[in-house]
């Protein structure tokens, strides 16, 4: 099942998406919720990002190719740093160019959305506190990365988190395949086969270290061929199963 958050006029539902229309939701997909027969086309709403998570937790160094691509060492546990629920954007809206950033890239990465509170939780038990899957862009101004040595503020401005367009619950997070685009051109491939920690294994270490909530987002990691974004740009996150996030480059200064 496909399940997001659109915005008819000014009323803003959950819904479950049906090939080219969505259902609506009554209530909390996180919560008690039921189905209703109130039907809109896809077209007729605007779709917003699924989730709007009190933390997003991002894995650096998750894929071997990307190690390589960057020749660093393979870590021996998740490297994990945090970005801001201010930073989420969804499908649609404009990725914002800092003015203090002369390069800002591209991330593409698996979204794994927490369905319950999770503490403390063993690898076998995580598939009961995941509500689904999602894309996710790691938006990242790279010169302010290597400028400060730590990530937040190259991490954590504005509309660095591009995620959407739908939670998808029936989905294997150890076959799927990220692709990233920018106008229409790939610039990466690749494979949650080639992750260094699986998605099972994230969300049981990082409830060992803070406590999850509903609706929160673990960034799994991206694959190799990172590179810039332009203003101007549209990037495109495509994850088969899921759908396509796709999100234009605009200067700030424009708006």
């Amino acid at each position: 099942m496909k399940l997001g958050r659109f915005k008819k006029d000014d009323k803003i539902f959950y819904g479950a998406v049906e090939g080219d229309a969505v259902r609506e939701i009554a209530g909390d997909i996180f919560g008690t919720y039921t189905t209703l027969n109130k039907k809109f086309a896809l077209k007729e709403v605007e779709t917003l990002a699924p989730c709007l998570p009190s933390k997003i937790i991002a894995i650096g160094l998750n894929y071997r190719s990307h190690a390589e691509e960057v020749k660093m060492d393979v870590p021996e546990e998740p490297i994990l740093f945090l970005k801001p629920s201010t930073a989420v954007i969804g499908p649609g809206q404009s990725i914002l160019y800092p003015a203090m950033s002369t390069r800002v890239d591209y991330e593409g990465e698996l979204g794994v959305v927490i369905g319950k509170q999770c503490s403390m939780v063993h690898v076998e038990q995580t598939s009961d506190y995941i509500m689904g899957y999602t894309c996710f862009n790691d938006v990242t101004a790279r010169d302010l990365q290597k400028k400060d040595r730590q990530w937040t503020r190259a991490k954590g401005f504005d509309t660095f988190a591009p995620l959407g367009p739908y939670i998808e619950t029936d989905f294997d997070p150890e076959r799927a395949v990220i692709e990233t685009y920018v106008n229409g051109e790939k610039k990466q491939s690749g494979t949650t086969g080639d992750l260094i920690f699986s998605v099972f294994f994230l969300v049981s270490f990082i409830s060992h270290v803070m406590t999850l909530l509903p609706g929160d987002v673990i960034a799994t990691g991206t694959p190799s061929g990172i590179g810039p974004m332009q203003v101007g740009d549209v990037v495109e996150i495509r994850i088969e199963g899921i759908g396509t996030l796709c999100n234009k480059v605009t200067n700030r200064e424009l708006l």
